[in-house]
């Protein structure tokens, strides 16, 4: 595809010749309504009975099927044309937007696309300082919009001329293969269900033109922002349009609920007490603050300039409707980077402090770059799981939520199937994965790693209360084809004033507690840190529970060497 052929296109014949099929298409269905009331009808209603009457009234059945298949085939020909007209009138429409902006810039297009522009100050058409930039910017819209236009052709020739040869050959008067021909339209204007396998997503999706995968983002950013196996980029303009959409929900929701305060004390025989509907409103009214809080972060990190430093982030996953809500955001296109990093947090993480999990993961991000200079790296944090949100014991609560082991196998297929996408998803060269999990999001790694298998290349527990297994040879890599971990590539860190250990061995379980302290467990499994789990120990000095990410701290430098790929000093 040129410039020239698509700026002279006359899409107007298309749709001519669209609506020629429509005008088809209905003359058939009424020759096929005629035929059916004027032979087969009749013909059902003769009271012709015998061997001549069952082969002919089976014939006719069969000649039914066919014609009514044919029509099919002539509706899905007109409906081919129609989404054509569609795709080159967006495509030319770009290029000529593109081609416009150019002429106001004073500057000049080639047919082969090359664009030159004066650079004499003192000229009239002189294009000014910023030309450069400028011309770079139109290129890649002019290019965007020939690859669109091409990527359409090539979808309505196969299409055609497939509906073309089941014509000419009989194949489209088979029902069988009409059913297939109609499902096949179907799937492309559906978008696959939450959980679909991210490779079979990601072949839907490579199969839509760019106008369909733009009216899927536009219509239903919700499903195309929140599915693995669509790319990152995709994900993070539905995504971006799903904020917008949560923070105005949100927002009313906490209108509603200001209006609708009850007393915050009532009178009872005793005195005065605190009103129980009070109680109620006000927690309902603290998750409402706290989401939009999670909201704000996420726009303020969005809208920070983009340096080297902090580098373009993408909005992966965004649901503000579940309970805590969840978001997935990363720094740099994890589908063009050579190091993917995924830092799953643990207790008490969800959308209200998803500022803290997006400041680690941009810590890791700095010591990667650092690790390995010029090196493309994405970091991920990844608030997707309903976390535990109590660590330790109390008065009113003696078992705190994280000593269940629940909450990790819940959050197992959401990060099986995320990390599949990543992989689904990624151009060139397969990267280097590494997926993180501090605390409770530890447990949930190496749940996920022992029960599905994660296709990730290292994995490093934090600060961790047991992993779900006793070896880290346990952890599986592809449980289906049974692969299992490294464990030079499993590593495990404890800071000398992380007290972690303190409250999670577990004395009461059946062989889960060695006084001699030579095999000491904890709350899930082997300590990491035991040696006779096997996993390489990270530096951390006298590091507490939540700051291994303080910048130039070894474990910082620790992670940043793990991520990049590299021997840890």
């Amino acid at each position: 595809m040129d410039i020239k052929t698509l700026y002279d296109a006359n899409i107007n014949n298309i749709t001519i010749a669209k609506n020629a099929f429509d005008r088809l298409y209905s003359a058939f269905g009424q020759h096929v309504e005629s035929w059916q009331h004027e032979v087969a009808d009749r013909l059902a209603n003769s009271h012709w009975t015998g061997t001549a009457s069952d082969h002919a009234q089976a014939r006719i059945r069969f000649l039914g099927t066919e014609l009514q298949s044919a029509k099919q085939e002539l509706d899905l020909i007109g409906k081919a044309l129609a989404k054509a007209a569609e795709q080159f009138a967006l495509a030319q429409a770009h290029l000529v937007y593109a081609l416009d902006d150019a002429k106001t810039a004073k500057l000049t297009v080639a047919p082969d696309g090359g664009i030159t522009w004066d650079k004499e100050p003192s000229s009239p058409n002189y294009a000014g300082a910023g030309a450069e930039t400028t011309a770079i910017a139109i290129s890649n819209r002019i290019t965007a919009a020939l690859n669109e236009a091409a990527h359409a052709d090539q979808e309505i020739s196969a299409r055609l001329n497939h509906l073309a040869t089941n014509a000419s050959d009989g194949t489209g008067l088979d029902a069988a293969a009409v059913a297939k021909d109609v499902a096949a339209e179907t799937a492309r204007e559906q978008i696959p269900p939450a959980g679909t396998d991210p490779n079979s997503v990601k072949k839907w999706w490579d199969g839509l033109t760019e106008s369909e995968q733009q009216k899927f983002i536009h219509e239903h950013p919700d499903q195309v922002g929140n599915l693995d196996g669509v790319p990152a980029v995709a994900r993070d303009q539905a995504n971006r349009l799903n904020l917008a959409q949560a923070r105005t929900d949100l927002q009313k929701q906490l209108g509603d609920l200001d209006k609708s305060e009850p007393p915050a004390t009532i009178g009872t025989p005793y005195g005065v007490a605190r009103n129980p509907e009070h109680i109620a409103w006000q927690a309902q009214h603290d998750v409402v603050q706290d989401k939009l809080k999670g909201l704000k972060a996420i726009q303020d990190r969005l809208d920070k300039p983009v340096t080297e430093q902090d580098p373009q982030p993408f909005l992966l996953k965004l649901d503000a409707a579940a309970p805590g809500g969840r978001a997935i955001l990363a720094l740099n296109n994890p589908d063009t980077a050579d190091h993917v990093a995924t830092f799953v947090p643990g207790t008490e993480s969800k959308l209200a402090g998803v500022g803290g999990t997006m400041d680690k993961s941009k810590e890791m991000y700095r010591s990667a770059i650092q690790a390995s200079p010029g090196s493309k790296v994405s970091t991920i944090a990844y608030v997707n799981y309903t976390a535990p949100q109590s660590a330790r014991p109390a008065f009113t609560q003696p078992v705190p939520d994280a000593a269940y082991e629940g909450y990790a196998k819940d959050a197992e297929q959401n990060l099986y199937d995320f990390q599949s996408g990543l992989r689904a998803t990624h151009q060139g060269s397969p990267s280097h994965n590494t997926i993180i999990g501090h605390s409770y999001g530890s447990t949930v790694v190496g749940y996920t790693m022992r029960d599905k298998g994660l296709p990730v290349d290292s994995v490093v527990f934090a600060g961790s209360p047991g992993v779900g297994v006793d070896k880290a040879g346990d952890l599986n890599v592809d449980l289906g084809k049974g692969t299992k971990m490294d464990p030079s590539k499993v590593y495990a860190v404890l800071g000398g004033d992380d007290s972690i250990t303190d409250w999670t061995p577990d004395p009461f379980a059946p062989g889960n507690y060695n006084p001699a302290g030579d095999d000491y467990r904890l709350r899930f499994g082997r300590d990491p840190m035991n040696p006779a789990f096997g996993a390489q120990h990270l530096p951390s000095q006298n590091t507490d529970h939540d700051h291994y990410w303080n910048a130039r701290t070894p474990s910082w430098k620790a992670f940043g060497q793990v991520i990049a790929g590299k021997p840890v000093a």
